[in-house]
C-alpha cells in the first residue's frame, strides 16, 4: 500500500459476460497506454469464451485478443482499481467510496457479426482515448 504518486493508475472494466465490450476496452487501454495504466476486466456472469466477432474486429486494428478469457468479477478487483467502468452490468458491481465510477452505455456485441461490432469497437476506442487523457498526470 504505497502512497507514491508515481504508482500506476488502475482501471477495471466490467460487463455481464466479459466477452466483448469490457475485453475490447481493456485491450485498447493496454495498447494505447503502452503499459502505463494497469488494466483489469471482469464480468458478473462470465461467458465461456470471448466473442469471436470482437476478436476479429480488434484484429482489424492490430490488437490480438485471441488469448483472452472471460473472468469473474471479484470484490478484490474493484478494491484494487482506481477507476471502475461498467458497461451494462447494472447494480452487480460492488461500490467502494473513493473510487471513480463511470457507466458507459454501449451496444452489446453478443450474437452480432463483425460488421455490427466495428462501430462499437470504434466508440470504445474514442472513450478509451478520453479516459487516458483524464488519467494523465497534471502538468506541474
Amino acid at each position: 500500500m504505497s502512497t507514491d504518486t508515481a504508482q500506476k493508475r488502475s482501471v477495471l472494466f466490467v460487463c455481464v459476460h466479459n466477452a466483448g465490450r469490457s475485453q475490447m476496452a481493456a485491450a485498447f487501454l493496454s495498447s494505447l497506454s503502452q503499459g502505463a495504466i494497469e488494466v483489469r476486466s471482469a464480468g458478473s456472469q462470465p461467458a465461456e469464451k470471448i466473442n469471436p466477432a470482437a476478436v476479429e474486429a480488434m484484429a482489424e486494428v492490430g490488437i490480438d485478443m485471441s488469448a483472452e478469457v472471460p473472468k469473474i468479477l471479484t470484490t478484490e478487483a474493484v478494491k484494487d482499481s482506481d477507476v471502475v467502468i461498467t458497461m451494462g452490468c447494472g447494480d452487480e458491481c460492488p461500490f467502494f467510496p473513493g473510487k471513480r465510477y463511470e457507466d458507459w452505455v454501449l451496444e452489446d456485441p453478443a450474437g452480432k457479426g463483425v460488421e455490427s461490432v466495428r462501430p462499437i469497437r470504434d466508440e470504445i476506442r474514442g472513450r478509451i482515448e478520453e479516459l487516458i487523457a483524464s488519467l494523465a498526470p497534471a502538468a506541474k
